[in-house]
């Protein structure tokens, strides 16, 4: 695919995700995904899969927020199958307690489907915010 088509596939999962169509999200995600997160959180770590992705990152992560994240992007830029976005997201805790972080996305898009994420962000904020994993 163009890097035009990528970024599309990307802008596609955040403006479904801002909007809670899990669908969207979930269909934009290869059955096979390899997402990371960096640092040594109770949500760090590799998880390999869409349904251990959402099962052991997405839902625990979710289960905590009120609302999901709200994602404003700042930056994308596309090279090849790789595209980088810097994005800051939004959001509240079921105990009233704002969670905004900021990240930087590396994914990379195979046949208009995100096969690999790494997701770099504040993870002190993040362990001190949503803890550990229920």
């Amino acid at each position: 695919m163009s890097e035009a088509k990528n970024k599309s596939v990307i802008e596609s999962f955040y403006a479904a995700s801002n909007v809670g169509d899990l669908d969207t999200v979930i269909g934009l995600l290869d059955e096979n995904i390899s997402w990371t997160n960096i640092g040594t959180t109770a949500f760090s770590g590799t998880f390999t899969g869409r349904d251990k992705l959402m099962s052991e990152l997405m839902g625990p992560v979710f289960s905590r927020l009120k609302a999901g994240i709200h994602a404003t992007v700042h930056k994308m830029v596309a090279d090849g199958d790789m595209v980088v976005v810097q994005v800051s997201g939004t959001a509240e805790t079921v105990e009233g307690q704002a969670y905004n972080n900021s990240y930087c996305h590396v994914f990379r898009v195979a046949d208009g489907k995100i096969v690999e994420a790494t997701e770099y962000f504040d993870t002190e904020l993040a362990a001190r915010v949503l803890g550990g994993k229920p």
